[in-house]
């Protein structure tokens, strides 16, 4: 199969590139590397995956690699995603997020594309609320310009659908870890966390350190790309996670766990809690394992140690 991947040599996306090459998909990458990577891309470069370096808010580069690629499926990872960054420049954040995710839904309709697998995020989007694990029936209310942006996103995906013919998928992911994130941004506090215990330093938790993610090992977000990109009739939106929060304490708790003799442990400094950050968020997977057939399959200690040791 023809297949495309936005955001291709970043930690995610470069993941799912691995994956659609092994089963044999011929690949093409989209990726401007203001944060991937091209050394994520060396197998997949090796094994004849293709890499046109454009951003996604160039519409006409964007046509064109689609004209080039004609995929039939698009894996769409291709996205600003620093809550801080969004808050601070919310036109920036939008760009990116919205307008660039216009540009490739009008690209795939233009190459006859069949089907779009959008990635959003199930923790931004449903902002303050009170049900908890949160269904994909709470309508979103983002307190972030990251979360709204990724939710009108989601919204353009809908409109593709029923104006352009496009089948389009959303995944809301919930806090994804694992090997090739990177430990020097801003987003990914596992990454961040391990980077410090293997360097010896000490993190800095905002809050209290009871904030609850649902931290998800990346090959089960691959399992579900795989899933959404070729089930029969997909619908959706799907929060995609493991149904498991756990606090940043509890997290520190299992790093240290993890930690080889001479690494560690860490003992973190606490500072004032950051704008746009929530307290929890739990989402229910019900609806993924009922529809997709998804359900994670690894936990937050066995990840854990999976990325230290591709840290190491």
């Amino acid at each position: 199969m023809r297949t495309l991947v936005t955001g291709g040599a970043g930690f995610i996306g470069s993941n799912i590139v691995d994956a659609l090459l092994a089963r044999g998909d011929q690949v093409a990458v989209i990726d401007d590397l203001s944060s991937g990577r091209t050394r994520n891309l060396q197998p997949a470069l090796a094994a004849g995956a293709t890499l046109h370096q454009i951003d996604v808010r160039d519409g006409e580069a964007v046509r064109q690699a689609f004209a080039q690629a004609q995929p039939e499926r698009v894996f769409h990872l291709a996205a600003q995603i620093d809550v801080r960054r969004a808050l601070e420049d919310p036109a920036f954040d939008a760009s990116v997020n919205v307008v660039g995710t216009i540009n490739v839904l009008e690209a795939a309709h233009a190459a006859g594309t069949r089907r779009l697998v959008n990635t959003s995020t199930g923790g931004a989007i449903y902002g303050d609320t009170d049900v908890m694990p949160t269904p994909e029936t709470v309508v979103p209310a983002p307190v972030s310009a990251y979360g709204q942006s990724k939710h009108c996103a989601e919204l353009y995906c809908a409109w593709a659908g029923r104006a352009r013919g496009l089948e389009t998928v959303t995944l809301r992911y919930g806090n994804v870890y694992g090997p090739r994130q990177n430990p020097a941004s801003e987003a990914g506090v596992i990454a961040i966390f391990a980077g410090r215990l293997l360097s010896g330093e000490q993190p800095t938790v905002y809050g209290d350190g009871e904030a609850r993610r649902d931290y998800t090992f990346v090959s089960d977000i691959v399992a579900a790309n795989l899933l959404a990109g070729d089930h029969g009739s997909p619908g959706g939106p799907f929060n995609i996670g493991t149904g498991i929060d756990s606090s940043v304490l509890e997290l520190i708790t299992a790093l240290n766990a993890a930690a080889a003799p001479g690494e560690g442990p860490l003992s973190p400094h606490f500072a004032a809690p950051r704008d746009g950050e929530l307290e929890r968020s739990s989402l229910d997977v019900s609806l993924a394992a009922d529809q997709l057939g998804f359900t994670a399959q690894v936990p937050l200690a066995e990840g854990v140690k999976l990325t230290l040791g591709a840290l190491r």
